[in-house]
C-alpha cells in the first residue's frame, strides 16, 4: 500500500503558493510560468485555499470578470479537503473522487508540507499497479 508521503517524496518538493491579495492575473502568470495547474493561497504562512485553473474558468470567464481587477480571495477555493502524509493512495483517490476535488493540501502534524493533484494520485495508482502486474508475471512464468 502506497501512502500520500510516496507521493510527496516522487514529486518536485518545491510548493508554490500565492498571496490572497494578488491579483488572478497574477495567478495565472504564476501558474503558466511553473506549468501548473493551481497555486496554494496562503497569508500568514497559514493555507487559506487554493486557486485553480477551473476556478479562473467558472468564476472570471463565466462571470464576465477581469482577472486584472479580481483579487485571488475574490475567487479561490476555501472549503478545502486535506490529507495527511500517513494517508493512503487509495483514501485519497477515493475523497477527491467523492468530493470532486483535484487538489488536496497535505498536512504532517498540522504543518502543511505540500499539495497533490488527481494526477499525482492516478500516476501513483498505475505504477503500484504495474509492479503488481510484473510481480504476478514474474512468479508465474518463474
Amino acid at each position: 500500500m502506497s501512502f500520500i508521503r510516496d507521493v510527496l517524496n516522487a514529486k518536485d518538493h518545491k510548493i508554490h503558493f500565492i498571496s490572497p491579495k494578488a491579483t488572478v492575473y497574477e495567478a495565472l502568470e504564476k501558474m503558466s510560468e511553473m506549468e501548473i495547474g493551481a497555486l496554494v493561497v496562503m497569508d500568514n504562512k497559514k493555507v487559506v485555499g487554493i486557486i485553480s485553473e477551473r476556478d479562473y474558468a467558472r468564476k472570471i470567464i463565466l462571470q464576465k470578470k477581469t482577472s486584472k481587477n479580481t483579487l485571488v480571495k475574490e475567487i479561490m477555493s476555501s472549503n478545502l479537503f486535506s490529507v495527511t502524509t500517513e494517508t493512503s493512495v487509495e483514501d485519497a483517490m477515493v475523497l477527491m473522487t467523492g468530493k470532486h476535488v483535484r487538489h488536496l493540501p497535505v498536512f504532517e502534524k498540522n504543518k502543511f508540507v505540500g499539495i497533490i493533484s488527481i494526477g499525482d494520485v492516478v500516476k501513483s495508482i498505475i505504477s503500484n499497479k504495474d509492479f503488481l502486474i510484473a510481480q504476478l508475471s514474474n512468479y508465474i512464468t518463474g
